[in-house]
């Protein structure tokens, strides 16, 4: 009789303790679910003279989705790079209509997800463009913006008119946008923005070899330093944030 008895409090306890274990899943994929569905999305634009498929726009894509513990980052190629013709980009306004197509779907993908908008370049004035239009962006990210227009007049009407939190990533020695001028617009925006300097860089960041020796750095340490501070700006601006900016 107390054998049978112990068998049942067994059985019990083996019961609970597999509905406890249960529970526990369930609240550990729970937990999951809301983590990712804190993670951004980007849709990332490439620049004037160069596909979503190059070394530059594949290493950047690649550095972007793990700091900033994306959900997706999203590369696409303008229809003026299909074919696998190099031809000549028309104006950035003609481009806005297929680029915010591709920013509904990539939102209608991943509702609740915070949106990013980030190009290089011709790219990021694109996205700009978007955002001013009231696409939903909880920030821009802006790669090498060309400032500087065809004839050197600067560009700011676009940047003077967001109200969705900006961060510039520049090289110090850009022709397509001299800092002083960057800094005289920054001071004029409405919305929040930032500056990250590449100290030596291009307008895609290339580093001189001499200047790396004087600097005791490389090519992808500077490239990672200007990639964390990119990922601390967005978490700054983003509610929902979920980055891995330690």
């Amino acid at each position: 009789m107390a054998s049978r008895r112990a068998s049942k409090r067994k059985r019990t306890e083996q019961k609970e303790e597999a509905e406890e274990s249960k529970k526990q899943q369930v609240k550990k994929e729970a937990e999951v679910n809301e983590s990712s569905k804190k993670s951004p999305v980007v849709v990332f634009a490439h620049g004037a003279g160069a596909p979503s498929t190059s070394d530059w726009m594949i290493r950047w894509k690649e550095m972007l989705s793990k700091e900033l513990n994306a959900a997706e980052v999203v590369t696409f190629d303008y229809p003026y790079m299909s074919g696998g013709k190099r031809r000549a980009p028309p104006k950035a306004e003609k481009l806005v209509d297929f680029h915010s197509d591709i920013v509904k779907e990539v939102s209608a993908k991943y509702p609740g997800h915070p949106l990013i908008l980030a190009g290089k370049s011709m790219g990021s004035r694109v996205s700009c463009m978007i955002a001013a239009n009231g696409v939903g962006a909880s920030a821009i990210v802006c790669l090498g913006y060309p400032l500087k227009g065809a004839k050197g007049a600067t560009r700011d009407e676009l940047l003077l008119q967001l109200d969705v939190p900006v961060m510039f990533v520049q090289g110090s020695k850009d022709g397509l946008c001299p800092l002083e001028k960057l800094e005289a617009v920054r001071k004029k925006m409405k919305c929040a923005n930032e500056l990250y300097v590449i100290d030596g860089g291009d307008h895609s960041f290339k580093i001189g070899k001499k200047h790396l020796q004087l600097a005791e750095s490389t090519q992808e340490e500077a490239e990672k330093l200007a990639v964390h501070a990119i990922a601390t700006f967005v978490s700054n601006h983003v509610k929902e944030g979920c980055f891995s900016t330690t």
